[in-house]
């Protein structure tokens, strides 16, 4: 039986795992119009995974799955109006820098703690060894469904038949964590043991 705990634990030791109550309302920025198809694609393909919806806007906050692409993290300091939207990436910015970061995410939460927004910023450089399109957008949108910790996989992707796919762990974990039985967050690794049962049938 696939073991969830480590995909759910955070580097201090404590299991925290979220999960989207509302539908989704992606909107992606700083894409060619020729990308935003794959990107869009590659959200609706996780989505129906996890057999989670969509609408056309959020009632509080217009868009709740906002992607950010850029080619360099300075152009994050050009843009007050992000800042201001998203506060956080003003204290984030110089450890991404620093660290020649590819991508960061970072959520918001409701009263009980499922997600409530999710803010994901990947930086495409256009460099040789940089994975494709469609493997970058893929694995942004694994990655904004659950709140997964630093115990995760790194990989998420697996290759199938010449193409790119969800890792099958990764997508058995997708559909256990939106069985509508379990709770939207959760605190105690005991969920674990329930998100294992589900992913293995």
């Amino acid at each position: 039986m696939l073991d969830v705990t480590p995909y759910f634990t955070r580097p201090d030791g404590t299991y925290a795992f979220a999960r989207w109550r509302r539908p989704l309302v992606p909107v992606i920025f700083g894409l060619a119009d020729e990308s935003l198809p794959i990107f869009k694609g590659a959200i609706e393909a996780v989505a129906a995974i996890a057999r989670h919806g969509f609408a056309e806007t959020d009632p509080e906050q217009g868009a709740n799955l906002m992607i950010f692409v850029l080619r360099d993290w300075a152009e994050l300091q050009a843009a007050p109006e992000i800042a201001e939207l998203i506060p956080e990436i003003t204290a984030a910015l110089p450890r991404l820098i620093e660290q020649d970061a590819r991508s960061y995410r970072l959520f918001r939460f409701e009263t009980d703690g499922a997600i409530r927004a999710c803010f994901a910023f990947l930086r495409v450089t256009g460099a040789d060894d940089e994975p494709a399109a469609e493997d970058l957008a893929l694995d942004q949108a694994v990655r904004a469904m659950l709140t997964f910790g630093a115990g995760a996989a790194p990989q998420v992707l697996a290759s199938s038949g010449g193409g790119t796919v969800v890792h099958p762990d990764i997508a058995a974990i997708l559909r256990a964590a939106y069985d509508p039985v379990l709770p939207d967050a959760a605190q105690d690794a005991s969920h674990a043991l329930r998100l294992s049962a589900r992913a293995a049938r």
